[in-house]
């Protein structure tokens, strides 16, 4: 049985060691040149100035949701079009389209409420 397992457990020790490696090797030879700035935390050019618990908008959230929400479903729609001929071929392609239809439609739908309702939205 563990036979079987033998590539994965190969690969697995293969990427362990070089992870290990990577990081030895450059600790032997990387350059320890210590500079003021170093050790500070990176905050895209800016000095880190405030408190770090800052309060964004729901807005923020709520658009970023909706866009991973409607991402998926666009990754749905492509794995349909790669299949789209061999649904063809198996005879059951009408149907597909069908439902695919229905589906681009409830997208439609669900967009266009989001939108009546203001989810776009920046400026409110």
């Amino acid at each position: 049985m563990l036979l079987h397992y033998a590539p994965i457990l190969v690969l697995l020790a293969l990427v362990v060691g070089f992870g290990v490696a990577s990081i030895g090797l450059s600790e032997l030879l990387g350059a320890k040149r210590r500079v003021v700035g170093k050790a500070d935390a990176y905050e895209c050019g800016m000095e880190p100035v405030g408190n770090a618990r800052v309060r964004l908008s729901i807005h923020f959230y709520l658009v970023a949701v909706l866009f991973i929400l409607f991402d998926v479903e666009v990754v749905f729609l492509v794995l349909w079009a790669v299949g789209a001929k061999s649904f063809t071929a198996a005879g059951v392609g009408p149907l597909v389209f069908a439902e695919v239809f229905v589906f681009v439609g409830l997208l439609a739908l669900a967009l266009a409420y989001v939108w009546r309702k203001g989810g776009l939205d920046w400026d409110r």
